[in-house]
């Protein structure tokens, strides 16, 4: 059974368009897995609405660090009204951890992480947990966007490149500007792009995170290829 604790707002801050991120005091002896998540619950909010005042986010800090931190699109919606005007000191429920999308524990198979928009957080967490581990698993972020402006950390797991030699970051824009001076990959993730990076696609154990749709897009690419349910975890970004 999770624990609860009440924690307390310490910062936040616009990361893209549209997203921000949430740092909160991290409680005593609380500890989690990079990749997994807990629910928040708003405690006497100024209003609500019909969607509640529980969500469900990802850590995008890693377990290391002496705080904790989510990030999430803004959407108009009373639990995203209140926090976008939070002062800090505010304290909020925290339930968890929760979460099996962890890191596999065989170092010799690749993973293959595939993000599409707010679904990056978990991934963040991962990467930076094995950069600080220098854990020897050979690691492939394919992370896809509308622009560079919508892609929350990109510059971070950009340098996550540094750190990590066994990290590679494979970032796809869906739907470009002229103005945005984007030499990386462009179009949806599909399975030739993976090839081009991981080669056989048979061996690596893969993560989906991101909305239903694209989730079910990467399912399905996967299966087609042959790659079976024991070698897929999954993370739906639903409503968030």
């Amino acid at each position: 059974m999770a624990q609860k604790y009440t924690i307390k707002l310490i910062g936040k801050e616009v990361i893209a368009e549209g997203t921000m991120a949430f740092h909160f005091t991290k409680p005593e002896g609380f500890s989690y897995k990079a990749g997994q998540n807990a629910d928040y619950t708003l405690i006497n909010p100024p209003e609500t609405d019909a969607e509640g005042n529980k969500r469900t986010f990802s850590f995008v800090s890693s377990p290391s660090d002496d705080e904790i931190t989510w990030a999430t699109r803004m959407r108009d919606t009373a639990f995203k009204r209140v926090m976008k005007n939070a002062s800090e000191g505010m304290e909020l429920e925290m339930e968890g951890p929760y979460g099996d999308m962890t890191l596999h524990s065989r170092s010799e198979k690749p993973a293959v992480f595939l993000a599409g928009g707010i679904g990056i957080t978990p991934f963040y967490s991962m990467a930076q947990d094995a950069a600080e581990k220098q854990l020897l698993h050979k690691i492939f972020l394919f992370y896809s966007n509308r622009t560079p402006k919508d892609a929350a950390f990109l510059q971070e797991l950009a340098n996550t490149e540094r750190l990590n030699p066994n990290y590679k970051l494979i970032a796809t824009m869906t739907k470009l500007d002229p103005s945005d001076n984007w030499t990386g990959e462009t179009g949806y993730i599909t399975k030739d792009l993976v090839k081009k990076y991981v080669g056989n696609l048979e061996g690596p154990i893969y993560y989906l995170a991101g909305p239903q749709t694209m989730v079910a897009a990467m399912k399905k690419m996967l299966y087609d290829a042959g790659i079976v349910d024991d070698d897929i975890r999954v993370e739906e970004f639903t409503g968030y």
